[in-house]
């Protein structure tokens, strides 16, 4: 079982940066794809970014496209979202999830989730 534990969130103005951290425990994560999403208050849990298990192919929303980067330290079993130009709309709780070997887009084939960290963007 993979355990997933986020931090880094907190509270930063418009055009700031914050690097959100995910560790795993449990096992490494050498085999699986990571995905970091989003959910804003009343809405979906939405995609941001993915990385597969070497980091040498992510991909991203377009909304955070040139301003968030996805990058993983496998032997310390850790991802990171460094997220720059912070805007009023990036504002949500972030989830880490991972799933074994191949990078997704889609939230439903991620079994393994943290339990969120929140980053609020004030204008």
């Amino acid at each position: 079982q993979v355990q997933l534990v986020e931090s880094g969130g907190g509270l930063v103005q418009a055009g700031g940066s914050l690097r959100l951290s995910c560790v795993a425990s449990g096992r490494t994560l050498y085999n699986y794809a990571m995905g970091w999403f989003r959910q804003a208050p009343g809405k979906e849990r939405d995609f941001v970014a993915t990385i597969n298990w070497s980091g040498a192919n992510t991909y991203y929303a377009d909304s955070v496209k040139g301003r968030f980067t996805i990058s993983r330290d496998n032997a310390k079993s850790a991802v990171y979202l460094q997220m720059n130009s912070l805007k009023p709309e990036d504002t949500a709780v972030y989830y880490c999830a991972a799933r074994e070997f191949k990078l997704s887009t889609e939230e439903n084939e991620y079994p393994h989730w943290g339990q969120g960290t929140q980053v609020t963007v004030s204008s």
